[in-house]
């Protein structure tokens, strides 16, 4: 296994092609999913220097986890992974290592917002201890970042939830 460490700065830079190539992985779904053009545009390295935590796994990075705080809490913000590098358990250990770094950091819960449907998204974070939040639950601002996912055209594309675990 990559080792999963915090993000140099040096590194930010990478992140951005690193999150449009794990974006590829839309393209291989049966029934096809959308179109990637139709996707927002990846972050930038100054709004990845805007997180509050970014995790990778490997030098250089293959994959990400970038943290950020939602309404008190811990919230996944992104979690990217090569295509060269998918199914090999990277995503769920920097999913892991987030968690645990969440919960040494002092948070109680992460949550995150996600494609309910497709499978390496909502069942995967399923998997890892997440639950799906009913939309009327969701704290103002997870629901304002629900909201500005539904303005970026998100929704159109795929039923799209909250979701949360607790730490411990």
């Amino acid at each position: 296994m990559l080792e999963i460490r915090p993000a140099a700065l040096s590194e930010f830079s990478l992140l951005p092609a690193l999150e449009a190539d794990a974006d590829l992985a839309f393209d291989t779904l049966d029934p096809p999913f959308g179109h990637r053009g139709e996707f927002p545009p990846p972050g930038t390295a100054e709004s990845y220097a805007d997180a509050f935590h970014i995790m990778v796994a490997g030098r250089p990075p293959v994959g990400f986890a970038r943290l950020d705080i939602v309404d008190g809490q811990a919230h996944l913000g992104q979690l990217a992974v090569s295509p060269e590098h998918a199914r090999q358990g990277i995503g769920r250990a920097l999913v892991m290592a987030a968690k645990a770094w969440a919960l040494e950091a002092g948070f109680h819960t992460m949550t995150l917002c996600t494609f309910a449907d497709v499978p390496f998204n909502g069942p995967f974070y399923a998997g890892c201890g997440f639950v799906e939040l009913p939309e009327e639950s969701l704290a103002p601002e997870l629901r304002r970042l629900r909201r500005e996912e539904s303005a970026l055209g998100l929704d159109a594309m795929g039923r799209r939830v909250a979701m949360s675990a607790g730490l411990r």
